[in-house]
């Protein structure tokens, strides 16, 4: 490549390992492979501080991607891994055309990214994924951004992020589905509730384990499954056995996207009862799946189809034995939002 290849470097705390490494991130693997087909005359590289823990570069679908193996480590270690990716972004702006710094979460990747498009004059913009909108961010002070510098992930984190700092990110750019990825052969509807996430207390999953307990009363043979990994799995198994719902509750580990996919599309209903949520890609994957979605909290402040909003546990129970006892419910795939515009609207930020 020469001096004037044009070339958007995106930095972001963890990236796959390789090609077959689905689990990483799957909405920003999603945005990327997208981002190279619809812009096949822009080189994309990526930077990953953290994850993969080993340094190494290599390549992924087309794009290239500099791992600088971080692993979660701090302190004078962590600012050593800054300098690290400064002395690179150094070398890049010196071989290639640099149209814009783009940093997932507002989090180190955003300070670095901040800090070299001041000095080298380059546009950056940071996208807001989730938490990093909530209270407390020590990287908002650090950075001082300005609010065209910010792309929220959702209306609801505009709202949050203005609440919590003062400042409306002028940008809303969702996460997108990529149609392609959804087996187009029809699919059964045999299980009634799914979830999916990280099983950490954020996403509350005892509330789904409460709910489908209440609803045992009306469907005794109701079939849900909960996919996800983390701390919380022990607890959630233990309470699954004390309410006797073993035959119920399929305690799942993280699967594959592409078998999550396919379990969405077997499901009738997902039931994210997350307190916080950006904008969780999971919730826009079951609706093009065929399936309702019920969740605590409103992404978008347009309404949108087969998406059900509760308050509480009680209204949740509700909706989901509404929707279960309707003999003429329909399964319908809903698109919200194609990542083909999605990733053509973020490169206009750039222009």
């Amino acid at each position: 490549m020469n001096k004037r290849t044009k070339t958007l470097i995106i930095l972001s705390p963890g990236f796959p390992k390789n090609e077959e490494d689905t689990t990483c991130l799957p909405p920003q693997q999603i945005f990327v492979r997208s981002l190279r087909a619809e812009h096949p005359d822009l080189s994309i590289i990526v930077l990953s501080f953290q994850y993969p823990f080993a340094a190494t570069e290599y390549d992924w679908h087309g794009v290239k991607v500099i791992a600088f193996g971080g692993e979660g480590r701090d302190g004078f270690v962590r600012r050593k891994l800054w300098f690290s990716v400064w002395r690179k972004l150094l070398q890049l702006n010196r071989k290639y055309e640099l149209i814009g710094l783009l940093s997932f979460w507002l989090d180190e990747c955003a300070f670095v990214a901040h800090c070299f498009s001041k000095y080298k004059n380059i546009k950056h913009r940071c996208w807001m994924l989730g938490q990093d909108a909530k209270a407390g961010n020590r990287y908002v002070k650090w950075i001082k951004p300005d609010e065209g510098e910010l792309i929220a992930l959702s209306d609801f984190m505009v709202g949050e992020f203005n609440r919590n700092y003062g400042l409306k990110p002028k940008a809303v750019v969702p996460v997108g589905i990529d149609t392609q990825m959804f087996n187009v052969a029809p699919v059964g509807k045999d299980i009634d509730i799914i979830g999916a996430g990280s099983l950490i207390p954020l996403k509350r999953f005892d509330l789904f384990i409460e709910v489908v307990d209440l609803l045992k009363k009306a469907y005794p043979n109701i079939k849900t499954v909960i996919c996800g990994s983390g701390p919380e799995r022990e607890r959630l198994r233990a309470l699954i056995i004390s309410k006797k719902l073993e035959n119920n509750i399929r305690l799942l580990s993280e699967l594959p996207h592409k078998d999550l996919l396919e379990m969405m599309q077997r499901s009738k209903i997902l039931f994210h009862p997350s307190e916080y949520e950006g904008f969780g890609a999971v919730s826009l994957e079951a609706l093009y799946a065929g399936a309702r979605v019920v969740s605590f909290v409103k992404p978008m402040n347009d309404e949108i189809a087969n998406w059900h909003i509760v308050n509480t546990l009680q209204e949740a129970e509700f909706v989901i034995d509404k929707l279960l006892g309707d003999e003429g419910l329909k399964f319908e795939a809903v698109l919200p939002f194609d990542i083909r515009d999605n990733v053509n609207r973020m490169m206009e930020l750039f222009e």
